[in-house]
């Protein structure tokens, strides 16, 4: 079971940037797949949701990001994607994704997250 987190990159505030999280070993239609982000000296924070396709694939942002970031999947890809539109400095941080595994769960887990992708960083500046 893997996930990699990908497309993380420098953009000027108000830019977009779209993240991916791939997985391999697994078929991530059936999880849920949460983002998360973590800026310097500050704790990690959860930003969004998606629940597996099996249940009804609902979503969910934190209200700091909502109306800017949307979280999507494409199963036959095995990926989930952040967009994140109107990039703001305080964006700036290192985006994971991660997942419970367990099958045709719905988010919040109920479980927590039991596998971590590696991290993609995001920089808005000028």
């Amino acid at each position: 079971v893997q996930l990699q987190a990908s497309g993380g990159g420098l953009v000027q505030p108000g830019g977009s940037l779209r993240l991916s999280c791939s997985a391999s070993g697994f078929k991530s239609r059936y999880y849920l797949i949460g983002w998360f982000r973590q800026a310097p000296g500050k704790q990690r924070e959860g930003v969004s949701c998606i629940s597996s396709s099996d249940t009804d694939g609902s979503t969910y942002v934190v209200d700091s990001v909502k109306g800017r970031f949307t979280v999507s999947r494409d199963d036959a890809k095995n990926t989930v994607y952040l967009q994140m539109n109107n990039l703001r400095p305080e964006d700036t941080a290192v985006y994971y994704c991660a997942t419970d595994m367990i099958p045709g769960s719905g988010c919040p887990p109920t479980a927590g997250y039991r596998y971590w992708g590696q991290g993609t960083l995001v920089t808005v500046s000028s």
